[in-house]
């Protein structure tokens, strides 16, 4: 039988960085991209919509509209729990404790922290694939 596929979510404004994410999330963890937003506005209606789900939203910091820290916010208290992950070129000490502050489990630089975002996504896979739904413990 199949590995289940990470549902996954994409808040990023920069189309070839979500067309590469996409390829490699769906080709190495096994993902499936259930939906994608370049603005803030577009991913909070879609994530705050009770027919939608995704285990893991992976968000950009800087948006064509908003930005990540308003949909970090727009989820903080959501039920059920998703794994919130901030993919980001801008990961200073201070953008991270603020990531944190808003209920991001996990903040990864876009520069160089690509492979500890796989390993990450591979190991909530195989937590969700077993469980056949995400867990509320954060890592």
């Amino acid at each position: 039988m199949p590995p289940h596929p990470l549902k996954t979510y994409l808040v990023e404004d920069s189309r070839v960085i979500r067309d590469n994410l996409i390829a490699t999330l769906e080709e190495l963890v096994p993902a499936e991209v259930v939906g994608v937003a370049e603005d803030e506005a577009t991913a909070v209606q879609w994530l705050t919509a009770p027919q939608h789900t995704a285990e893991l939203v992976i968000i950009d910091i800087f948006l064509k509209g908003g930005s990540g820290l308003g949909v970090l916010r727009a989820l903080q208290d959501q039920l059920p729990r998703r794994r919130l992950v901030v993919l980001s070129n801008y990961t200073t000490a201070e953008m991270r404790r603020k990531c944190l502050a808003l209920g991001a489990d996990r903040v990864f630089d876009k520069s160089y922290d690509i492979d500890a975002l796989i390993a990450y996504c591979t190991q909530l896979q195989l937590a969700t694939g077993a469980a056949g739904a995400t867990g509320s413990a954060r890592s």
